[in-house]
């Protein structure tokens, strides 16, 4: 079980520390924006290999677009988390290059982009996805998506059998209230008082995700070190490399360089009814979550796991919530592709 937090950092650093590495990666290296200027060559805003593109909705939204992988592979989208954008970590480019796969990636409305959505649900993700499907010529697919991706990706599982082969999630909430879980336990607990505000209106949503984002531009190295005795789990802290936290942080900046829509829509969908039942899934899921995470508890995922028709559940012990993203792509993109061959 997850380890309950003893220290107690900053109350409105909440919305960044629903994925641990925020707090190290995008603290730092907003501390340096020489370094990491949206200008600076060594930091471009997309990858060299990679497309980026817009399409539109029908109902005259935009949405942003990332390719990268094979060109003409097995199609594989990817739902990251909250706050993040669509950009790619150099290590799944590359192992989806070698297997074969033409990764996708899209910001959800509010972020980069892409236009806000306001009202969205959970399974508004799905009409997205079908959009993204349509402009790009897919008939079939395969879906992963990580931390607050997860529900989104289990949306599309539920509602679009006939697009989507499998479904991978991992780190994922579960619906808010689920039925003999204690929500909150165990949660780190400023993601517990960015949950409530949603839950109290959009109003004190908008104001804590400011809050937290406000507060996170005015780290300084001394409170970095404090948050981080609490917001990362040993298994987290060790794979937290240098790479991984410009990834992380260019992918936030990305994200909510223009507007904070995304992350507020987010955080309301996730504790609003999802749109759909996970009695609903039909296709293969794999779920995947860390023992030792302290963002989204081993509970939520345990949960899950007894939810979800015919699911193949990795609860894996040694596992926080960063390691999921860094150490265990090559995993889900090979029980993916499995699934499609069958």
């Amino acid at each position: 079980m997850p380890v309950r937090l003893s220290y107690q950092c900053h109350p409105r650093w909440s919305v960044v520390s629903r994925f641990p590495a925020f707090f190290f990666c995008v603290s730092w290296a907003f501390s340096r924006p020489s370094i990491f200027s949206r200008s600076s060559p060594q930091f471009p805003p997309f990858p060299v290999n990679a497309s980026h593109r817009t399409i539109s909705t029908d109902d005259g939204r935009k949405i942003g677009i990332l390719e990268a992988g094979q060109p003409d592979g097995v199609p594989v989208l990817v739902l990251r988390g909250t706050p993040q954008s669509l950009l790619f970590y150099k290590g799944w480019v590359e192992d989806a290059q070698a297997r074969g796969i033409r990764l996708i990636g899209y910001e959800r409305p509010g972020y980069g982009g892409s236009t806000p959505h306001p009202g969205r649900t959970v399974a508004s993700a799905a009409n997205d996805v079908v959009a993204i499907a349509e402009e790009l010529g897919l008939n079939r697919l395969l879906i992963w998506g990580v931390s607050g991706g997860g529900p989104h990706a289990l949306a599309c599982a539920a509602l679009l059998p006939d697009l989507i082969a499998a479904a991978a999630v991992l780190a994922s909430p579960t619906p808010y209230p689920a039925e003999g879980l204690d929500y909150f336990a165990d949660m780190y607990e400023s993601n517990v008082a960015d949950s409530r505000a949603a839950l109290k209106s959009r109003e004190a949503c908008e104001q804590s995700v400011e809050a937290s984002l406000s507060a996170l531009l005015r780290a300084t190295p001394e409170t970095l070190r404090q948050a981080l005795r609490s917001a990362l789990c040993p298994a987290d802290a060790e794979v937290l490399t240098t790479d991984f936290a410009h990834f992380v942080f260019r992918s936030v900046r990305e994200g909510i360089r223009e507007r904070r829509d995304g992350v507020v829509d987010d955080e309301i969908a996730f504790m609003a009814p999802w749109g759909f039942q996970l009695s609903q899934i039909r296709i293969p899921v794999l779920l995947m979550h860390g023992g030792q995470d302290r963002m989204v508890p081993i509970s939520h995922g345990k949960w899950l796991a007894g939810k979800i028709p015919n699911v193949e559940a990795r609860l894996l012990p040694d596992d926080g919530h960063i390691t999921l993203s860094v150490r265990r792509i090559p995993e889900v993109h090979a029980w993916l592709l499995s699934k499609l061959l069958r």
